[in-house]
């Protein structure tokens, strides 16, 4: 039996939220690399917006459904308002916000993951 969607979806929103943070923190370890560029993932919503959601047939009398799976984030290059003079675009205040809004992002999809999980408990007593 697989996972019911809701816990996939909320597995590839922590996958997400794990591999930005390791782009935030590239980013921070080359503030000071000359002409290195900052990268991001894209928005987690649009990768949401070109995932293929597909049906699951539950009886053999069902029509069969067709579709992929989830579509795989791109790392894009960061929105960089400022350049230094060696071409690095890294603002490292920037990332640090950018690290709080993971961290507190990461926490709420700990809690519905949580709370979903505790929900089908209770429904298998």
């Amino acid at each position: 039996m697989s996972q019911p969607y809701v816990l996939q979806l909320a597995a590839q929103r922590t996958q997400w939220l794990s591999a930005r943070d390791e782009l935030i923190a590239a980013n921070v370890a080359n503030a000071s690399t000359p002409g290195y560029q900052a990268t991001d993932l894209q928005p987690f919503s649009s990768v949401l917006d070109s995932a293929q959601v597909s049906m699951v047939s539950t009886n053999p009398a069902h029509m069969t459904p067709g579709g992929d799976g989830f579509a795989a984030a791109r790392v894009v290059e960061a929105d960089s308002s400022e350049t230094t003079l060696s071409g690095n675009s890294v603002d490292v205040e920037n990332e640090m916000m950018k690290l709080s809004d993971v961290n507190r992002e990461y926490a709420m999809a700990t809690n519905i993951k949580r709370v979903i999980h505790q929900m089908m408990m209770a429904a298998l007593k």
